[in-house]
């Protein structure tokens, strides 16, 4: 009887476990964001151990984008982030780091960290 609640205990914390690792990827794209004067969008995205919160931007095609990185948790990964495979820029711990980019007619551009481990994306959308 013991081994059958230990057992039926152990499953429920692995399940849990599992939906907290698929919860991240099932979000909705993030599509808010503060516009400037000039029609550009300024997206904060958080750079964390587990990767950039949010990492799915819905953009409009050729939508200007303001992307503001900050790096919030020490990790060695997120020390720097490239945008669509360009010049590796650096984080530094807590200080917002914009990058400028403008959204593809259709598809995607993607960000990912200085070792290409972390990855996010702006997915466009009508």
């Amino acid at each position: 009887m013991k081994f059958a609640v230990v057992a039926l205990a152990l499953c429920a914390v692995v399940a849990c476990k599992k939906a907290e690792s698929t919860k991240k990827n099932t979000a909705a794209p993030v599509t808010a964001g503060t516009v400037a004067p000039d029609g550009t969008r300024a997206i904060p995205i958080a750079v964390k151990k587990v990767g950039y919160e949010p990492d799915a931007i819905t953009a409009k095609p050729g939508e200007k984008l303001k992307l503001v990185f900050t790096r919030v948790e020490d990790t060695e990964c997120g020390a720097q982030v490239k945008v669509d495979g360009g010049k590796a820029v650096d984080l530094p711990m807590n200080q917002p780091v914009e990058i400028a980019v403008t959204a593809p007619a259709s598809g995607k551009l993607t960000f990912v960290c200085g070792m290409d481990m972390m990855q996010g994306a702006i997915i466009v959308g009508s």
